[in-house]
């Protein structure tokens, strides 16, 4: 299976430097990608206004990263963009820019066609200097990790020192069960980092418990998870809220940044130190937020997969509820859907399973005694009254008894939700709605050039095309 081991780094002056060039490169050659297939797109777009035939347009330019790869090496030499600069960094700083352009494309073409799962996304724009991410990959060249574990070995960036023991994997590099595949080097939270993408040759685990002992995970904020299992335990994981924690100091902090002169690009003005002094302090706290988060959520998700085999979650929507005014916050500090996506890859790892309960699943209003589902109950109702049977407990602890459940009907195929092949006699929830409009999708033309290259098939509206049919 393929692994990431991330660690952070300690770059001198002159290695934060080459690092910012190579990753300052990425973006260039991004941008020149994205601005040399669009420049097509205003052309066709300018020679249809003149009356000019779809067969005397000019050529649809490919966007492929093989194609974009072999324009660029074409005119980096006579570019004045890249004539005096590119050979001062890897091939593996351009390459990944065209990468992430051809990623981008490819993306957006699915996305017209109706191919891609998801949100709509809109077409590739450049890349900003001030607001882009700072990243590099490497896939050739010399890419290790030393001997002494404190040091790394990148493609023309040299041997850097990590701030951190690189102890884990180069165990496993020694021992001939990892092997290096790629090495990403990025700027977050203020600190560089070095991630390597790793072929492991992991064993299953065995759990704590017994392999027929299923856990339901029931997320919330009161409680950052509730778990229960088939054998009646019941544990509640409080919620740390690192953010709240934290709020009365960024408040005070973002006071004294806005009483100092910070930078306007309008006016040209530029930021006084007090205020950078005040901005870099008021930053440190966030980093340290995230990074408590981080460190909590992974010691949360390991554990509960080190004791079990069969885990039970709920496919929330997250999006959804950060569009709450009064639970986004709160939601957000949370992070539900990083426990799921690690509860999920950390399950493969051990060779366990994940069962993911259907949005609409009711399990917070399902009786887990007797199976009686509530029409409506309250978030603000925290306990379980069951009116069809003695049950009085408490919601969450209730939600998960059913979740843990729920494991045992998706192997026995009954149709209750979460089966992902069974189809269950009322499949709406109680709290779904019942509202099956959906909201019509514009006809595609792109805003640049026209049509598209993927809109060269007849590709229509349906509904449109029915009418025009009818008519």
């Amino acid at each position: 299976m393929v692994q990431a081991y991330r660690f952070a780094l300690d770059p001198n002056v002159g290695e934060q430097a080459a690092l910012r060039s190579h990753c300052g490169a990425a973006r260039a050659a991004y941008n020149w990608a994205v601005s040399w297939v669009t420049a097509t797109w205003w052309q066709r777009r300018a020679e249809q206004s003149y009356g000019i035939g779809d067969e005397q347009l000019t050529p649809w330019r490919p966007t492929s990263l093989p194609a974009l790869r072999k324009a660029f090496n074409e005119v980096k030499h006579t570019d004045p963009r890249f004539a005096g600069w590119w050979a001062d960094n890897s091939k593996e700083a351009y390459n990944t820019g065209l990468a992430n352009a051809a990623a981008a494309f490819d993306n957006y073409t699915k996305s017209k066609q109706g191919v891609r799962a998801g949100r709509r996304v809109g077409r590739p724009r450049r890349k900003s200097k001030r607001g882009a991410r700072l990243s590099c990959r490497f896939t050739t060249g010399a890419i290790r990790v030393e001997p002494d574990r404190r040091h790394v070995t990148l493609p023309r960036l040299g041997t850097i020192r990590t701030h951190e023991n690189t102890r884990k994997l180069q165990r496993r590099l020694a021992a001939g069960t990892a092997r290096i595949l790629s090495a990403t080097v990025s700027l977050a939270r203020g600190r560089w980092f070095v991630s390597f993408q790793v072929e492991v040759i992991r064993d299953a685990r065995n759990p704590a418990r017994q392999p027929d002992t299923v856990v339901g995970v029931d997320l919330g904020v009161k409680h950052l998870a509730v778990l229960a299992d088939n054998t009646g335990t019941i544990r509640y994981v409080p919620n740390p809220g690192h953010y709240d924690n934290a709020l009365a100091r960024l408040r005070r902090l973002s006071r004294r940044v806005s009483r100092r002169r910070g930078p306007d690009r309008r006016a040209g003005r530029t930021a006084s130190r007090r205020w950078l002094k005040a901005d870099a302090e008021r930053n440190r706290v966030h980093h340290r937020v995230a990074n408590l988060r981080t460190d909590a959520l992974h010691k949360l998700t390991t554990k509960i997969r080190a004791e079990y085999a069969t885990v039970v979650v709920e496919d929330l929507n997250v999006a959804g509820m950060l569009a709450n005014r009064r639970l986004a916050r709160k939601v957000a500090d949370a992070a539900f859907g990083q426990i799921r996506r690690q509860i999920e890859y950390k399950g493969e790892w051990a060779g366990g399973v994940t069962v993911k309960a259907d949005r609409w699943y009711p399990s917070s209003k399902t009786c887990s005694n007797c199976g009686a589902v509530k029409t409506k109950l309250p978030l603000h109702v925290r306990v379980f009254n069951c009116e069809q049977c003695p049950l009085v407990m408490d919601r969450d602890a209730n939600a998960a008894r059913n979740l843990a459940a729920l494991a045992a009907a998706v192997k026995a195929g009954t149709g209750v939700a979460g089966d992902q092949d069974a189809q269950a006699s009322n499949p709406r929830g109680a709290d779904r709605q019942t509202r099956a409009t959906t909201r019509p999708r514009k006809l595609p033309g792109g805003r640049a050039g026209g049509a598209t290259p993927h809109q060269r098939t007849e590709a229509r509206d349906p509904r449109r095309t029915e009418a025009a049919t009818l008519q």
